[in-house]
């Protein structure tokens, strides 16, 4: 299992649907803990009956059909349904609409999506999704990218209220993809993911969405920074070293 998890860690987003397919009929014992530890790139469904594209997940999930944020209608239709209680799904619609304006002034466009569920220690669990298409056909405003893809999963389980405080464990994951193909760069890929968690106990006088939403822009915030030192850093160094800028060759060529 450890092993599974660590070749996961190190897939391509992209390749990580094929890789856990593989990992499920070699060891089908750990199905159950690899489908509920392992990340995959976010698909999108469009929901009818409200005109509006909706994100799917796990946690959205029931049998074979999902749960749309802005009916609250399982698509396609299911019978004894799970749907979150009448007062978390109040909360649930105002987190949608909030969660919109951050992904528009983060992320300029893309879609999001919020669940949330009630669990077993009388708190509950909420579900914060964030998918940005950056290739030339999809919400990519700069058309810079042949292809590219950022999905950010937010999952936060917030304990019961005790004295007027409440204890939050965030548990952020990033997956990026992106392919370049013009004639300055040639094609060039970059893909990876990474996965931190953050726990605080906060006052609840603010409300839930107050703290549940400076936590991700914190973390993400942190992940963002992360993605950039990491995977970019690392790789303009790379390509720094192997094929140098013209100037930096011609400093180093001995005068004749």
């Amino acid at each position: 299992m450890e092993a599974a998890l660590g070749l996961l860690r190190r897939m391509p987003p992209k390749q990580s649907e094929t890789a856990l397919s593989a990992l499920l009929s070699l060891i089908p014992q750990h199905s159950s803990d690899l489908l509920s530890q392992v990340d995959l790139p976010l698909q999108v469904l469009r929901d009818i009956e409200s005109g509006k594209d909706f994100i799917l997940c796990e946690y959205n999930r029931d049998a074979d059909s999902y749960r749309s944020p802005w009916s609250n209608k399982y698509l396609p239709p299911l019978e004894d349904a799970l749907y979150p209680s009448s007062e978390l799904r109040k909360l649930e619609v105002e987190a949608n609409d909030i969660f919109a304006i951050y992904r528009d002034q983060y992320y300029e466009g893309g879609i999001s999506s919020v669940y949330m569920w009630e669990d077993d220690n009388e708190g509950f669990v909420a579900c914060f999704l964030i998918k940005k298409d950056g290739s030339k056909s999809g919400h990519g405003r700069r058309g810079c990218l042949e292809e590219g893809a950022w999905d950010a999963i937010h999952v936060i389980q917030v304990g019961p209220e005790e004295e007027e405080m409440a204890q939050y464990c965030l548990t952020s994951t990033i997956m990026l993809s992106l392919t370049t193909d013009d004639e300055s760069s040639g094609k060039f890929g970059l893909s990876g993911s990474i996965r931190r968690q953050m726990k605080m106990e906060l006052a609840v006088a603010d409300g839930h969405l107050c703290n549940m939403g400076r936590m991700i822009e914190e973390l993400e915030g942190k992940l963002r920074n992360s993605l950039d030192q990491v995977y970019f850093g690392k790789t303009r160094e790379m390509v720094c070293t192997l094929r140098p800028p013209a100037e930096i060759v011609q400093m180093r060529l001995p005068d004749t």
